[in-house]
């Protein structure tokens, strides 16, 4: 084809006898059929900022947690095979994985100019053509067939036969395209990898990098979520509330035992997200967290999340053994809250709920003191408050973009309604709790000012119902802790309530 269109450009009008520049062509015709090899891009990490292979796995143990177990007998059959059998079972959503918005744009731009468009792809073959059928750039088509895993030197012998050495140009993102970039004409590359540039350079020129935006480092910290920390800080409220928070030993049981959950909880949120990747990538603002939108690799989340829950367990075994069943019960059930439960209206808010009782419950067994019943009541109605207003919030945030049909998780829109007041009275509850307690012998023997407490009554009244109308009014985006320490009002009314707090013991 390339020939052929040299050829052309070399014979514009050379018929004309009464031209005599006819067989000379011009030095802008000689660039122009020269810049017009095919250009060659690879599938993952490239195009996407994905690997199908991961993204296929995760979709095929989403859909049925049992194909995990499937996974050794298939790769026995070897790793094209295994791709295929993956790309059947995921039924992957091509038309939200995270592009490469840049190198899109530059791929339809060449195709305007009639430049011959190619995907060469270790992905397999499923998965090649139905990203082919989503994009619409692409002329040919080279990708694995569950027989041959088209992957390095596989990759560049396939495109020498179809095209000559030097006869393409070709981008992608790692060291395993080095081989292709070595028998290409240009090399274009998606990274930012400066000593991976510098081998390419040695062997081919590099025409253009497509580098990503922002840094990887924070991205994988933003991914853990460090605004959710705060809720580990549940683990200091038994020393507060039995006024041992100054004891340092307990006060060092007790951080210990935050880190620990703060270790656990953001593995437990990597997994929701891994787990959560098609439904956050339809999401108006979960479509943007690091995983979802490409900027935090799948491979290198699964490597986190198994490193945070190692150095959790190690932080938790320096402690006393209920505080790891404690953390150990947490981890249980936000993994089945993870593999399906999430999906059960009601039982799901309980699980939220239960995570944050887990937290107090954490501190308690860390730090060797018994709960005490009125906190137990209190933590159980305010969480359970809480975490109604998230699914709430998701609701909401759902209706600006499906309008009558929004759904969250196992809610309908219809189903705000009774969700806002069960969450409104699940939250006065917890003001009523604090208001019984606050009433007994024993807390007015324990604070020389315990009527300060029913200001903190009337403040949490007064807290409960702007969040519940903040989130009516779609501000509570999908998290009401980011919301209550984002907000003005809710973050001065918090620290309110923690001074009179102080001030009344």
């Amino acid at each position: 084809m390339i020939g052929q269109k040299l050829i052309h450009a070399l014979r514009l009008d050379a018929d004309d006898p009464l031209d005599p520049a006819a067989h000379v062509p011009d030095a802008n015709t000689l660039a122009s059929a020269a810049e017009m090899v095919p250009l060659v891009v690879d599938l993952d990490g490239t195009l996407i900022q994905s690997d199908l292979l991961f993204e296929s796995a995760l979709g095929a143990v989403r859909r049925k947690p049992l194909n995990l177990l499937r996974l050794p007998y298939w790769l026995g059959q070897g790793v094209a095979a295994m791709k295929h059998h993956l790309a059947e079972k995921s039924r992957l959503d091509i038309s939200t994985l995270p592009y490469r918005g840049e190198l899109l744009d530059y791929l339809r731009q060449e195709k305007s100019r009639g430049r011959h468009i190619v995907l060469a792809t270790a992905a397999d073959q499923l998965l090649a053509n139905a990203v082919s059928r989503e994009l619409g750039v692409f002329d040919t088509i080279f990708a694995s067939d569950g027989g041959d895993n088209l992957s390095g030197e596989r990759k560049r012998d396939v495109l020498v036969a179809a095209f000559g050495a030097r006869g393409f140009d070709y981008i992608g993102n790692s060291r395993r395209d080095l081989p292709i970039w070595a028998v290409a004409r240009h090399a274009l590359v998606a990274g930012s990898d400066e000593v991976l540039c510098a081998r390419i350079k040695s062997s081919t020129p590099v025409d253009r990098i497509f580098r990503p935006a922002g840094g990887e480092w924070r991205e994988y910290l933003r991914e853990l979520r460090p605004h959710q920390w705060l809720k580990n800080s549940l683990v200091f409220l038994p020393l507060a509330a039995s006024h041992r928070l100054f004891d340092p030993v307990l006060l060092f049981h007790a951080f210990l035992a935050f880190l620990a959950f703060t270790l656990c909880a953001s593995s437990v949120y990597l997994l929701n997200d891994l787990l959560d990747l098609p439904a956050d990538r339809h999401h108006p603002h979960k479509r943007f967290r690091p995983l979802a939108s490409g900027s935090v690799g799948i491979r290198g989340a699964c490597g986190l999340l198994a490193a945070l829950l190692l150095a959790a367990a190690l932080v938790g075994a320096a402690l006393q053994a209920e505080f790891l069943m404690v953390l150990g019960f947490y981890f249980a059930t936000t993994l089945a809250y993870s593999f399906g439960l999430k999906d059960y209206a009601v039982l799901d808010v309980l699980i939220l709920a239960g995570g944050y009782a887990a937290r107090v419950a954490a501190g308690s067994a860390a730090a060797g003191i018994s709960l005490s019943s009125w906190l137990l009541a209190f933590c159980i109605f305010l969480f359970f408050s809480l975490a109604l207003l998230k699914r709430f919030a998701e609701l909401v945030a759902q209706r600006e973009v499906s309008g009558s049909k929004a759904h969250a998780r196992g809610y309908v829109l219809n189903d705000a309604g009774v969700i806002a007041a069960q969450g409104i009275a699940s939250g006065y509850l917890s003001v009523l709790v604090l208001a019984l307690y606050t009433n007994t012998t024993m807390v007015q023997s324990l604070h020389g000012r315990y009527w300060l407490f029913w200001v903190n009554c009337l403040l949490l009244l007064y807290w409960i119902s702007y969040m519940w109308l903040m989130a009516d009014r779609g501000h509570v985006e999908d998290d009401p802790v980011v919301f209550a320490l984002k907000n003005p009002v809710s973050r001065a009314l918090l620290t309110v309530m923690a001074l009179v707090g102080l001030a009344a013991t």
